[in-house]
């Protein structure tokens, strides 16, 4: 089914939302002098389109505005874990020392604009789309970053994320041009029919052409060798932009990547597995990249001595955890992405909430700062939280992690991928030394302040209790999940 413009707005209802909140944040901002209630607005809108999204017509699919856009299942899933991380990073806001010293109309505004940006990205069906959507979601994203402008780390780590971007960009975009010169369409599915309706097509430019479009998604997913942008600037920026930058971005692009590799330029066979086209050997190729990213990931965080920069590498490890799914060409191996990239929502916003809460009290993101924090009189709830939230990373059982280490490398063992499987173990045994080092700076070392005691906001305790708690019930009792991403893995491919 093929919407126009204004009957795709019954399904457009969260954006929207998102679009009027940015303007109106916007507005308050000029009017009012008072600008301390401006998060409750931002937190407002951001629930307000997760339960529209909750609510939403679930029955099949559609195109939206003339198949720039589509309507299914699989963009819910999305749209979902891209405003919950939205949410909590509005929700860490209020409670951060650093974004109190932000321009608070411009930030919630433009972080309440990447957010609309990264849901566009999701849905998007059309080359066009999908290049001006995750453009707007980097724009955003630069300036998120650079927000602190008395810091000179912040405005470091900006100007390296917006040349990094701005090469990621400029060659994703040249590699779409030799798509479209191909296809002689920006449509995914006329790309699709035009590219599998022949069997003289040219490999090598093909092979090119989704190469150079992997340098922008690589880049958004900050997978190697894409990923050098990724410690400076999660170090750089305010903690609540990380942590959005780690689970949105990173989700969203995701999300572009496989609604392009799969019904852009791929077959469902009739075993219920994804045939790419022939002799095009992209998978192999996202094969090789999974295997260093997870590698690279994790050894590179081994001596980092700085917890966002800890969390940096290994998010770029938990991107090569999530490509394992990505490369198996089948089913299962995408309902294992889902399950994966859910969890690493979980517990990486409750790892790096706990890192804020942590800076707020000591000023000091090091891991030095968390020594003897289980023994100072009110820290040993922030530990065992932590604790929950880096064992949970590391993929130990009764944890979410656990769930979504052990659903990718079942896919991979499931479709003979024994190597990789093998390869993601090791890699999990690696990222428990430098997963245990803060609990081990926590629980076995002195504290450097034992007399003070540690008293936290209880916005940010009640985030982080529900953090924990869903990490600890959902590894008990995963149905939940398990089912949201089995039934999430829909597209909407009607040429009709």
């Amino acid at each position: 089914m093929e919407l126009g413009n204004l009957a795709s707005l019954q399904a457009f209802y969260p954006e929207l939302l998102l679009t009027a909140a940015t303007l109106v944040i916007v507005l308050i901002d000029l009017l009012t002098s008072d600008k301390s209630w401006l998060g409750e607005v931002a937190l407002i809108s951001t629930s307000g389109a997760l339960l529209l999204i909750g609510v939403g017509p679930l029955d099949g699919g559609a195109w939206l505005f003339r198949r720039m856009l589509v309507y299914d299942s699989f963009s819910i899933f999305f749209r979902a874990l891209i405003a919950l991380a939205a949410l909590v990073a509005v929700w860490m806001s209020i409670g951060s020392q650093e974004v109190r010293r932000c321009e608070q109309g411009e930030y919630y505004s433009i972080l309440l604009a990447s957010a609309l940006g990264m849901l566009l990205m999701t849905e998007s069906a059309n080359l066009l789309m999908a290049y001006l959507s995750l453009e707007f979601v980097s724009l955003t994203s630069y300036v998120l970053t650079g927000i602190l402008r008395h810091n000179r780390r912040s405005q470091e780590a900006a100007l390296k994320y917006l040349i990094y971007g701005g090469v990621a960009s400029g060659t994703m975009i040249y590699g779409m041009s030799w798509i479209f010169g191909m296809a002689g369409s920006l449509d995914f599915m006329a790309i699709n029919r035009a590219l599998f309706a022949t069997s003289h097509i040219p490999v090598l430019a093909v092979f090119i052409a989704l190469v150079l479009i992997l340098s922008g998604l690589g880049y958004k997913v900050a997978s190697v060798p894409f990923h050098m942008w990724a410690p400076d600037v999660y170090e750089g920026a305010p903690i609540p932009i990380t942590t959005f930058l780690a689970v949105g971005s990173k989700a969203a692009g995701f999300a572009l990547m496989t609604r392009f590799f799969y019904p852009a330029i791929s077959h469902l066979g009739p075993d219920g597995n994804w045939q790419p086209l022939n002799q095009v050997a992209w998978p192999q190729l996202l094969l090789v990249v999974c295997i260093i990213t997870m590698t690279l990931g994790n050894l590179a965080a081994l001596q980092q001595q700085n917890m966002k920069r800890m969390l940096a590498y290994s998010s770029i490890a938990q991107a090569g955890y999530a490509l394992m799914g990505f490369v198996l060409l089948s089913n299962d191996g995408l309902i294992a992405m889902l399950v994966y990239l859910f969890a690493y929502y979980v517990m990486d916003a409750g790892a790096f909430l706990v890192v804020m809460i942590v800076a707020n009290l000591t000023g000091s993101e090091d891991i030095s700062a968390y020594r003897g924090l289980a023994w100072r009189r009110g820290g040993a709830l922030l530990a065992i939280s932590l604790t929950i939230f880096l064992l949970s990373l590391t993929g130990i059982p009764a944890t979410i992690g656990f769930i979504g280490k052990f659903y990718v490398f079942a896919a991979a063992i499931r479709e003979r991928f024994y190597i990789l499987a093998v390869i993601g173990i090791l890699n999990s045994v690696v990222s428990l030394y430098y997963y245990m080092r803060p609990v081990k700076a926590m629980f076995l070392e002195q504290p450097v302040d034992s007399v003070s005691a540690v008293t936290v906001e209880y916005w940010n305790y009640g985030l982080m209790g529900v953090l924990a708690l869903a990490t600890i019930f959902l590894g008990l009792y995963p149905p939940p999940i398990i089912s949201f991403a089995s039934n999430s893995l829909r597209f909407f491919i009607s040429s009709s």
